[in-house]
């Protein structure tokens, strides 16, 4: 049998299997919405799939109710970790009024939501990274003692809100976690016309604080390393930047079709280390999983899909009298 990695980072077993149960949960939201897009019923989708095991690796490292996620568009399995669940993903994904991010104003994957300390995204992209820097800064003036974590995409890591976040942070040693997520393409341009240097992590340097580079396909190693950027931010000693690196499996979008810049087989050699994957089959190795025992899970997340497309479908969408609300001061 092989050995139990997860214990050596501190997960249990009831841990590790909580977290594939997210990353299904999360890949099984995304498939649904495809097949709603395709059949007319939701406008756009945003695709987490490729980058479950990064988020939910990442954000078992950090405490719900305590800490603070200024997450980007990509990030399904994050906000389920912290507590949206499928019904809310979907009220989202057909923009009805119940839809707790934004009451079905702002397009699907606009995170954000109070009661689980999740800032509200916007669409420029890389606008959270100042975000999470000033919540940061609050929290050092206040002295208590949140992390707040910020994910983007590598594309993201080249904008200048990037870099002025990550300086401000390295200087004033803010508890703030940069999490990039490198899925090797900003919508169609690929990493080698992004970057002059080897690795996004290698730009932490400049600023003053560690930079990781992790396999983004593997949960647990995401959490090991996460969970030491935590324990960095909490104990006074600054930022870290994490770059998860892992592979997009579908296109940028909807709207999206990138067989206009990479091959089929660049994709299929991809799947082959799906990290949904390469997970179970850790899970089983260790004997944590079998057939069984998968078959329930699976349809355990195919019910709660199910169910929560149903409700979403027939709740009712805003009604046109509360266009303003939120928008101008009451």
């Amino acid at each position: 049998m092989t050995s139990k990695r997860h214990e050596e980072v501190g997960l249990t077993d009831a841990q590790v299997l909580e977290m594939y149960y997210y990353m299904l949960l999360a890949r099984k939201i995304d498939e649904r919405q495809w097949l709603l897009n395709r059949a007319g019923k939701v406008p756009f989708v945003i695709s987490c799939q490729g980058q479950e095991a990064a988020q939910v690796g990442a954000a078992f490292a950090l405490e719900k109710g305590k800490d603070y996620l200024c997450p980007y568009y990509r990030d399904l399995g994050l906000v389920l970790v912290f507590g949206q669940s499928a019904r809310d993903c979907m009220l989202s994904a057909f923009a009805k009024a119940e839809d707790p991010n934004s009451g079905g104003r702002q397009m699907p994957g606009h995170f954000g939501g109070k009661k689980w300390n999740i800032l509200t995204g916007s669409s420029p992209v890389t606008t959270q990274v100042p975000h999470a820097v000033g919540i940061a800064l609050a929290g050092k003036m206040q002295k208590k003692d949140h992390v707040v974590y910020t994910s983007f995409g590598e594309g993201s890591s080249n904008q200048g809100d990037f870099h002025e976040g990550a300086n401000f942070a390295g200087v004033h040693k803010l508890p703030v976690i940069f999490f990039c997520e490198n899925n090797k393409y900003a919508i169609s341009v690929p990493l080698k016309k992004q970057l002059g240097c080897e690795s996004v992590a290698d730009r932490a340097i400049g600023y003053g604080f560690p930079g990781v580079s992790v396999d983004g396909n593997d949960p647990i190693e995401v959490y090991r390393v996460t969970k030491e950027a935590v324990e960095r931010a909490r104990s006074g000693q600054g930022p870290t930047l994490i770059e998860a690196v892992m592979y997009r499996l579908v296109p940028h979008s909807s709207d999206d079709d990138d067989r206009t810049y990479r091959t089929r087989e660049e994709v299929e050699e991809a799947k082959k280390k799906d990290p949904i994957l390469v997970f179970g089959n850790y899970l089983k190795e260790v004997g944590l999983l079998d057939d069984a025992k998968e078959q329930e899970l699976l349809s355990r997340v195919q019910k709660e899909v199910d169910e929560a497309t149903d409700y979403a479908e027939q709740a009712p969408y805003p009604t046109p009298e509360s266009t303003l609300t939120h928008v101008y001061g009451e």
